[in-house]
């Protein structure tokens, strides 16, 4: 990636849809930025640990990846929102173990595109 690309450059590069994020705000970038911010505050509060995947109750961890998988796709945070929409469906039919994989598949991606709007910040 350039030196001299911008925030939504970069997130482009990195599968995010700004263009439709951009769109939802009503063309409104300094707004979709800002609410990049938000977006990675979410992220970094809102921690998953891999052992949650292992408990028998998965309720809090179907709240969590539901309100992240919600908070991705009004932002067209496209591989995390696809991401977080598969998990929520394996851990409410039950199948922990896929869901767990997935997760540890895009941890790397997520916490790549959180890096890039915290450096941009």
């Amino acid at each position: 990636m350039g030196v001299f690309m911008g925030l939504l450059e970069e997130l482009r590069e990195l599968g995010v849809n700004t263009d439709e994020g951009v769109q939802r705000l009503m063309g409104n970038a300094s707004l979709y930025e800002r609410m990049l911010g938000t977006f990675t505050k979410l992220m970094n509060e809102t921690s998953i640990e891999i052992e949650e995947f292992d408990r028998d109750d998965c309720t809090e961890l179907i709240e969590k990846t539901h309100a992240l998988k919600g908070a991705s796709g009004n932002l067209s945070v496209t591989p995390v929102y696809d991401a977080y929409t598969e998990i929520v469906n394996l851990l409410r039919r039950g199948n922990p173990g896929e869901a767990k994989a997935l997760f540890e598949k895009v941890l790397p991606i997520q916490t790549e595109i959180v890096q890039c709007i915290e450096r941009h910040k």
